[in-house]
């Protein structure tokens, strides 16, 4: 059995403060908070996997995620942001809990290793994503079947899955791809302790594999592929190789945020295609 947490108290005037919410005053507990948190989470935290690529544990501890999140400046992967974005979210009093979705790609559909937020509020259901890289959505987005949602230029929207339950997709070039399927089933912590060690361990895992990462920015996103650091903003794209030394640092915490305070040959190599 996974134990309970019973000394973990969430800051929250230290939360507001990493995620560039000054006047913080009292959160409320409506859509405007929710969309308000959201948005500023994912623009002050980037989603990042370098603890992986440095061989250390994914540890969801809340005291440990909320010191490495929040005190440390760090960022993290689906397990960690949005664990944050859970218990932030509890704390103000929001009616919140975790799913586990399976990713999709081109050529395959993953197991559960995915984690998002369903929030309970207003009589309706939404699903609130900290945690997707490049495509993470801007928006707490309402639970409704087949009504296409604009979200900061991204048209998204639920679809029927049948025994996949629910898909999530974007509109790109017209056409609908799933990024991933979620049904609302129990996830407990034992559930997602389980995903996680997967996720961060197995050597087909895509985070043991590969550096990422992805930060949005006013008018695009940030993102990072090993050693390829793209940047998108107003319609144009640069695209910028990071060097196999120190550099390569320092240009992470220059675009990304993320200050690792290590040495570069401390990050395990590549993996060769």
């Amino acid at each position: 059995m996974v134990p309970l947490m019973t000394d973990f108290q969430f800051d929250q005037q230290a939360y507001l403060r990493r995620i560039g919410i000054e006047d913080s005053g009292q959160v409320e507990v409506n859509l405007d908070s929710l969309r308000r948190l959201l948005r500023h989470q994912i623009y002050a935290i980037p989603f990042e996997n370098f603890d992986i690529c440095l061989g250390r544990t994914i540890d969801l501890d809340p005291n440990h995620q909320f010191d490495k999140l929040v005190r440390h400046r760090r960022g993290g992967y689906c397990f960690e942001v949005n664990g944050l974005m859970l218990n932030a979210l509890q704390s103000f009093g929001f009616e919140a809990r975790p799913l586990l979705a399976r990713v999709h790609g081109e050529d395959f559909i993953g197991g559960r290793d995915h984690q998002l937020t369903l929030v309970s509020l207003d009589h309706q259901q939404w699903i609130v994503d900290a945690g997707f890289g490049r495509d993470t959505p801007h928006c707490p987005l309402p639970l409704q079947l087949d009504k296409p949602i604009s979200c900061n230029k991204q048209n998204l929207k639920f679809a029927d899955g049948a025994h996949l339950g629910t898909l999530m997709q974007v509109e790109n070039a017209g056409r609908w791809t799933t990024l991933y399927s979620f049904d609302d089933t129990y996830a407990g912590p034992a559930d997602i302790k389980y995903s996680n060690h997967y996720t961060s361990t197995h050597p087909d895992s895509h985070f043991v594999q590969r550096r990422v990462a992805a930060l949005p920015i006013e008018g695009g996103v940030v993102t990072l592929s090993d050693q390829k650091l793209t940047i998108r903003k107003n319609g144009e794209q640069t695209e910028i190789h990071l060097p196999d030394n120190q550099q390569y640092l320092q240009l992470l915490e220059q675009h990304l945020g993320i200050d690792l305070q290590v040495d570069y040959s401390q990050l395990k190599p590549l993996v060769e295609d």
